[in-house]
């Protein structure tokens, strides 16, 4: 290029660095005449060199500028150029600029979205903001709206412009001049930024009938046949909604106890619980959202061992995950081995008495053998109550993050973190931004909510607990190139929930000086803490974030990835390979991808001990089984150092794991002063949502890890719904 005609171009440029095109509008391929944006060709090209490991944006712009050229010329005087015509000119380009490998890999990137656009008309919704597959298919599963006749009537773009607007609207309530419409939109480039996403029933509800929010219920049971079917009435409505439920049966007389009115005998917690268990099966028919339940009983309940041994047999209480209330004393008479003291609830006198360790050894053998009972340190949990007046806490919901009062409600919604990293980079002011959103927005919803009893709505409106947390933790360590199991990983950690903490606190302190504090304010926590106003009795906890990770396209919770390369189940009948797009990206970059690398990764879902990988990446892509139990729990305790409510994690250990590691985990929880504690080793439920391959296969012929459609990590049990 001669001088004069650089200097031309370099006069054509605009503050973004893009050439000013006459190229004014582009026709994209469902018909849309929409404004052109050379920057997003510079992208593609700068990604299509970075996956032949080419790291050159000057490049990228050089190559882009020359395509707009063809396409003024080309286009000059004639139609619209179409988004085919101009992926077009992007080929011919870089194979006469001599950019073959570049040309190569666009080309393969085209063919593959092609095969997806074609994958997404069978699903049947229009997809405006480029999803995953699976992402689609479950919007459409769960989110998006139906006619009468079940036909999808909403896209994804409309649902969250739905929710956008339901919550915005909330500040008309204490500002009558708020700028609702410019608060709809941060919300609404909030969620489709996939930045942050509300819990499932937010999506689902907002702006319909039904228009129940929350996610997370405990309902109180009382030693009564009126109050513990009351309390199934209560659950149904619920789980109706979208919400699951949580229960405490230590208020229940134990089994062979006196029943006056009738002068029989009690049947106990475990039978009244299949009450509950057969009503979510047949509620959860028809929903969206299969129903779940937490049962919890205290350790010292007289029927404890028939609660600890409660899921011996397949299948039995399915729709309950089962988590024992530890006491302080009960973990010290245990240190000490001596006997533990059974206490009739009704009676409060001693039933009998147990070596503490014959209790605990029952529940670290039946949590290896099906998954449960988990661990609720409930006096640890009630330690760190933030409104003790109004009593115990008793029970979780059902994934164990959200501690309740009776008849409490949380709504929660988690922060992308995979979406706060950039050039290798934490954007703290980003995640600043992004967290006293989130905050606006949950708050919004307690408002919004349309509650299914009168109960829930009071002490839910009297504590005005949020639940803000996090997904794509397993992503950000891998950008920042730190391997999970190190110590460097939990400082990071700290480091971030905290900072998360303190601002969502924050948050929470100024909206409260412009609309009051909770109405539970006087004598809580954070009166005695010196604070002269807080909006929300609580703001953070770690929720397993399931579906929503899947929408967001990244890793679960806090969890590590589950694999690198797997298969996903997506339609009746259609199974696609998943491969971790760092992963790809950086496989790409080094010069290592390879299909049959990929297929070969898919069988065991782990790259350790494959020597095409670099030692360096094989560091910092391990997978949940490839971390030592120890490092699972270290790395909750440290998200718990910072976290109102607690975490929703689990410890995924091998099959051939023994009753010792067990033990360990759950001793190192308590030192470590976690809320609670659940473990599952792996293939110790014939259902599973998860099945490993070759590795650890639990099924003949699995030859690959096999992953349904709406499983992000953690829990791989069926019984684990979110």
């Amino acid at each position: 290029m001669s001088g004069g005609q650089a200097e031309t171009n370099m006069r054509k440029r605009d503050r973004s660095g893009m050439m000013k095109s006459s190229l004014g509008e582009i026709v994209k391929r469902d018909g849309r005449v929409v404004p052109f944006d050379q920057g997003r060709i510079t992208r593609a090209i700068y990604k299509a060199s970075l996956s032949v490991g080419v790291d050159d944006k000057g490049m990228a712009e050089k190559i882009s500028d020359k395509v707009v050229e063809s396409l003024e010329e080309k286009f000059k005087g004639k139609a619209i150029p179409n988004v085919e015509a101009v992926q077009d000119t992007v080929e011919q380009t870089l194979l006469r600029q001599g950019y073959a490998d570049i040309a190569k890999s666009y080309i393969l990137y085209r063919e593959k979205r092609a095969e997806i656009r074609e994958a997404k008309k069978l699903i049947g919704v229009e997809d405006e903001l480029k999803l995953g597959l699976n992402a689609l298919r479950v919007l459409k599963r769960r989110y998006l709206l139906k006619d009468n006749e079940g036909l999808i009537i909403e896209t994804p773009a409309q649902l969250f412009r739905r929710v956008a607007k339901v919550m915005a609207k909330v500040d008309l309530t204490y500002d009558k001049k708020a700028d609702v419409h410019r608060v709809e939109d941060e919300f609404y480039q909030l969620m489709t930024s996939f930045k942050f996403l509300p819990n499932s029933p937010t999506l689902m509800n907002a702006g319909t009938a039904i228009g129940q929010l929350s996610a997370c219920f405990v309902i109180p049971v009382a030693d009564s046949l009126r109050g513990i079917f009351d309390a199934v009435k209560y659950m149904a409505l619920i789980q109706q909604s979208g919400g699951g439920t949580g229960f405490s049966f230590s208020r229940l007389r134990p089994k062979g106890d006196v029943v006056k009115t009738t002068k029989g005998v009690a049947s106990g917690p475990v039978s009244f619980m299949r009450v509950f268990d057969a009503a979510t099966d047949v509620i959860k028919q028809g929903g969206r959202r299969r129903g779940a339940n937490m049962g919890v009983l205290r350790v010292d309940h007289p029927d404890i061992e028939d609660f600890i041994t409660a899921k011996s047999k397949e299948g039995f209480l399915a729709n309950f995950n089962l988590s024992v209330a530890v006491t302080d004393n009960f973990m010290d008479v245990l240190e000490h081995g001596e006997e533990f003291e059974l206490v009739d609830p009704r009676t409060r006198k001693v039933a009998r008495r147990l070596p503490a360790k014959s209790i605990f050894d029952l529940i670290v053998h039946m949590a290896w053998r099906t998954g449960d009972p988990g661990l609720i340190f409930i006096d640890e949990v009630n330690r760190l109550n933030p409104t003790p007046e109004l009593g115990d806490i008793e029970s979780t919901n059902p994934c164990g993050e959200q501690i309740l009062l009776p008849f409490e409600s949380c709504n929660l919604g988690s922060i992308n973190l995979a979406e706060m990293v950039a050039d290798g980079k934490i954007n703290w002011e980003e995640l600043r931004l992004t967290t006293r959103s989130a905050v606006h927005f949950l708050d919004n919803v307690i408002d919004a909510n349309k509650f299914p009893l009168v109960q829930i709505e009071r002490i839910t409106k009297g504590n005005r607990k949020i639940g803000l947390g996090v997904m794509g933790f397993a992503e950000i360590l891998i950008e920042l190139g730190i391997p999970y199991d190190s110590e460097e990983a939990l400082d990071l950690g700290e480091k971030v929930i905290k900072f998360i903490s303190e601002e969502a606190r924050n948050e929470s302190v100024e909206i409260a000086e412009r609309r009051s504090s909770f109405p539970n304010f006087k004598g809580s926590v954070w009166e005695k803490k010196g604070y002269n106003a807080v909006r929300n009795a609580t703001q953070s906890t770690i929720a397993p974030t399931g579906t929503i990770s899947i929408i967001a396209g990244c890793s679960s919770g806090i969890e590590p990835l589950f694999a690198i390369s797997f298969v996903r189940s997506v339609m009746e009948g259609t199974q696609l390979i998943e491969i971790n797009p760092l992963f790809e990206k950086i496989a790409r970059r080094e010069g290592f991808y390879s299909k049959d690398l990929m297929l070969e990764i898919a069988r065991t879902g782990s790259i350790q001990g494959l020597k095409e990988v670099p030692a360096k990446f094989r560091r910092i892509f391990l997978t949940a089984l490839d971390i030592d139990p120890e490092w699972h729990i270290r790395m909750q305790a440290a998200f718990q150092k910072y976290v109102d409510n607690a975490i929703a994690k689990t410890v995924n250990l091998p099959p051939d794991a023994g009753l010792d590691e067990v033990r360990k985990v759950f001793l190192l929880a308590h030192k470590l002063k976690c809320k609670g504690v659940t473990i599952y080793r792996y293939g110790s439920k014939k259902e599973q949502v998860l099945y490993l391959g070759s590795r650890f296969a639990v099924r003949s012929g699995e030859d690959h890890v096999l992953a349904e459609s709406e499983y992000a990590g953690g829990c791989p049990a069926d019984a684990c719904p979110f």
